[in-house]
């Protein structure tokens, strides 16, 4: 439970600090989503999944339905998923998702961002190591539903993880079997309310708090940036 927990409780109240950069994120993934397998959520699991973590969100409606018109405009290519590995100051690894439609630009404004806070870009695929890939649900709980008996009936769909979080059941795995995980509890008529994919540090490094206050500059620039989606660190957790 460990990693899991404190991953998700800083998620969480980072998250509400800034609504609009999550919906631009949940935009951008529904856009993908429609360009990849069309704008029906009945024949698009991916987009159905989406549009549940939009409503979750409290995302606007007309937030939703731009992002599904700009993935069928003709003049729309597609945003390119890019990672960018490197070290924050401190020997802290610093994992960025983005979706780009100008790598170009993008690289570069990560590159300056890690130089001009004490940090260096690494190569791609240097760092990958040093996280765990996961998929990440979160059900409404069944009446009567007993944890022990769904634990024992998703290991064999690849869930590693579950916990319970005030009226919904919080589960973790392995990224590569998110479709069957998804498929199982759908199947089963479990209410997904979101989903989103997350990497897990395999360790955790300890920083003073001068150390943390530097580290969260770079980190709270890389974030601003438009083109990222996502930047994960093996940075320990504030207690």
């Amino acid at each position: 439970m460990g990693r899991a927990f404190e991953y998700r409780k800083a998620r969480k109240l980072k998250r509400w600090g800034n609504m609009s950069r999550v919906f631009t994120k949940i935009g951008k993934e529904i856009t993908m989503a429609v360009k990849a397998g069309g704008a029906e959520p009945e024949t698009n699991p991916r987009l159905r999944i989406l549009m549940q973590t939009a409503k979750k969100e409290n995302m606007p409606k007309d937030n939703v339905d731009r992002a599904i018109k700009k993935a069928t405009s003709k003049d729309f290519t597609d945003y390119k998923e890019v990672n960018y590995e490197g070290y924050g100051p401190f020997g802290i690894a610093v994992f960025v998702e983005t979706a780009t439609d100008n790598t170009t630009r993008t690289v570069a404004n990560i590159r300056s961002y890690f130089n001009k806070h004490g940090g260096s870009l690494g190569t791609s695929g240097s760092l990958e190591f040093l996280f765990d890939h996961k998929c990440v649900f979160h059900i409404l709980k069944k009446e009567d539903l007993s944890i022990e008996e769904l634990e024992l009936e998703l290991i064999d769909y690849g869930v590693e993880e579950l916990e319970e979080d005030e009226n919904e059941i919080v589960l973790y795995g392995e990224f590569a079997q998110n479709t069957a995980i998804q498929n199982y509890l759908e199947s089963q008529g479990y209410e997904i309310t979101s989903s989103e994919f997350v990497r897990l540090p395999n360790d955790q490094k300890d920083v003073t708090p001068e150390q943390r206050e530097t580290l969260e500059k770079l980190l709270e620039k890389i974030e601003e940036d438009e083109d990222v989606q996502n930047v994960f660190h093996n940075m320990k957790e504030e207690e």
